[in-house]
């Protein structure tokens, strides 16, 4: 498998992840725990060793999931999981990154992963109550302890970074990016790049839509995301935003390519410091995504998607409103 380096830190991760979210929670069905765990060791024997999880996907359970599968390779692996989350008997109730609810849950994360080490710890979402430099001290402190290597943030804002990374240098920061949410070019890539940074991409598939899977007239479980969703849930949107999927996978079929080639390719090459993390419960799937950084786009291949990009217009939002106000934008 090819590897990436994130911006400046010096961790070195594949260029291609596995998000392992929907293993636990958000895209049903779901796969029993032992299937879980064989699908997450199969990823290793195919060349994965980056793998996303977090304290809060499935409520503990996706980090069990993941110690489990990786406890006999975890010298080779790359682990990131987050914190931030306040959680009570078994459920989530808010947001919590005082120092005190750091510390108790990154013990929980080396505890469920198996491991005595986090290779790369994030900050969930950004807790307006406490102030950054304290995480970020905090974060100095867990390194220095030998709890976390590398630390990083999620859906946070360019000040908050800039903040954060002046207290204790900030390895990543995770944030959805595709060819249907590009907002981040905006603002985030050039700041990161500044910095040197890397970033992890989220939701690089576009939750499914870039596959060319998500039809007209899709209905989606209420345990489903998408289903709060409104680029999902309006079939307006929906139908609206058909034109994307359907020209990108016409381009693919010309270069004899599935659309998460082209989709995960054209991420790839925005930024070398760039590593998309997509996710999935099938081993096909898996081998097409990690396939994807060996696709070679040709000069005229990234101008045609970039027109083709620049001409379609992406309707609905990416989030819901409750979801939205957990970003720190």
């Amino acid at each position: 498998m090819k590897k990436r380096i994130l911006g400046k830190s010096g961790l070195e991760v594949s260029a291609v992840g596995l998000g392992c979210m929907g293993l636990s929670q958000s895209y049903p069905p779901f796969l029993d725990k032992a299937k879980s765990v064989a699908f997450l060791q199969r990823a290793v024997h195919m060349g994965q060793m980056f793998f996303d999880t977090s304290e809060v996907y499935g409520v503990y359970e996706n980090e069990k999931l993941v110690g489990e599968a990786l406890e006999p390779f975890r010298e080779q692996m790359v682990i990131a999981t987050k914190f931030g989350w306040k959680i009570k008997e078994g459920k989530m109730m808010g947001l919590d990154s005082s120092p005190a609810a750091i510390r108790k849950a990154v013990d929980g994360s080396l505890k469920r992963l198996r491991t005595d080490y986090i290779d790369l710890y994030y900050q969930h979402r950004v807790d307006p109550k406490v102030p950054i430099e304290e995480v970020a001290g905090t974060m100095k402190e867990l390194k220095e302890e030998g709890k976390i290597l590398h630390w990083g943030l999620s859906e946070a804002s360019v000040e908050t970074i800039r903040r954060a990374h002046a207290v204790c240098p900030v390895a990543a920061v995770q944030n959805e990016y595709s060819m249907w949410y590009r907002k981040p070019e905006q603002e985030l890539l050039p700041v990161l790049e500044e910095l040197g940074i890397g970033l992890v991409a989220f939701s690089p598939l576009g939750k499914g839509f870039l596959t060319g899977t998500v039809t007209k007239d899709a209905v989606f479980a209420d345990n489903d995301i998408r289903h709060t969703i409104p680029r999902f849930n309006n079939a307006e949107n929906l139908r609206a935003n058909q034109k994307l999927a359907e020209e990108l996978s016409d381009f693919a079929k010309k270069k004899e390519l599935a659309p998460a080639h082209l989709a995960l390719s054209w991420l790839l090459y925005q930024k070398p410091w760039i590593v998309p993390i997509p996710g999935t419960k099938s081993v096909d799937r898996l081998q097409e995504n990690m396939s994807s950084a060996y696709v070679e786009l040709t000069e005229a291949d990234r101008k045609q998607l970039d027109e083709l990009l620049s001409r379609i217009e992406i309707v609905g939002a990416r989030y819901s409103d409750a979801q939205e106000s957990m970003t720190n934008r």
